[in-house]
């Protein structure tokens, strides 16, 4: 049986970091890969300090993870995630002549002296179309780069999982999930550490919150695959019936 792939996003931008603007790739991506079956190992949000962005790509070149990398690939000084990708891999950073001819299509003569250093990237990638500007995002050693502008890196995150990973998507997943009403999850550890045993492919979740009131709910529940959730979720029900344990639907 193939190794499943693990799908990692890396968010880059002091903007981010320093709150001034909202991420939304996560959501975007999320949105992308759960109805392909998928679904992300990790996420990082990284500042524009390249000797961070170097030392964290030297990482997740070396773990096969696929990677979204969203942010820095621009042409200002302060944009260091194509210089730092290239360091990260040992690569000199050069001309891509698709992309450079992207960019003189959509600028013509403004293209230079500074725009078309955005198609400049690691020796050895490949680009990723922008149907927004025509500026494309590069991809080397399944690390796809892509703008920080979300308009632009959704469509482009698109086209990647189209184009390189079709035969990766899985049969789409479902959760289930009931609330415990007045619950404590220390009431609940051993059980929920039999069901993992008993279902090993549905993924167990148990959520806490505690009611402006003070009163404490828990969101437990799984996903999974359709039918297996659905076991699932009636294993869940029955053991809370039988302590009765007043619990509630979520729809």
């Amino acid at each position: 049986m193939a190794t499943r792939l693990r799908f990692g996003l890396m968010i880059i931008g002091d903007e981010i970091i320093s709150g001034k603007r909202q991420d939304r790739h996560l959501a975007n991506l999320t949105a992308l890969l759960k109805p392909r079956g998928l679904s992300l190992s990790w996420v990082r949000i990284l500042g524009d300090e390249a000797g961070l962005l170097v030392d964290t790509l030297k990482q997740t070149f070396a773990s096969g993870d696929v990677v979204f990398c969203c942010g820095g690939i621009g042409a200002t000084p302060d944009d260091r995630t194509r210089q730092s990708a290239a360091a990260a891999l040992n690569v000199p950073l050069i001309p891509h002549p698709e992309a450079v001819a992207e960019i003189e299509a959509q600028y013509g003569d403004a293209a230079y002296p500074q725009r078309v250093r955005m198609a400049e990237y690691p020796q050895g990638s490949a680009i990723i179309p922008n149907p927004f500007n025509r500026v494309p995002g590069f991809s080397i050693q399944r690390h796809y780069f892509m703008p920080g502008f979300p308009q632009m890196s959704q469509p482009m995150m698109e086209w990647v999982l189209d184009t390189y990973y079709a035969e990766a998507c899985q049969q789409p997943t479902i959760e289930r999930a009931i609330r415990l009403i007045d619950g404590m999850e220390a009431e609940w550890v051993v059980f929920m550490e039999q069901f993992e045993q008993r279902f090993p492919s549905l993924r167990l979740f148990s959520l806490p919150h505690i009611g402006s009131d003070g009163r404490r709910f828990i969101e437990l529940g799984v996903e999974g695959e359709p039918m297996l959730a659905d076991s699932g979720i009636k294993v869940i029900i029955d053991e809370a019936n039988a302590r009765q344990q007043v619990w509630e639907p979520i729809a």
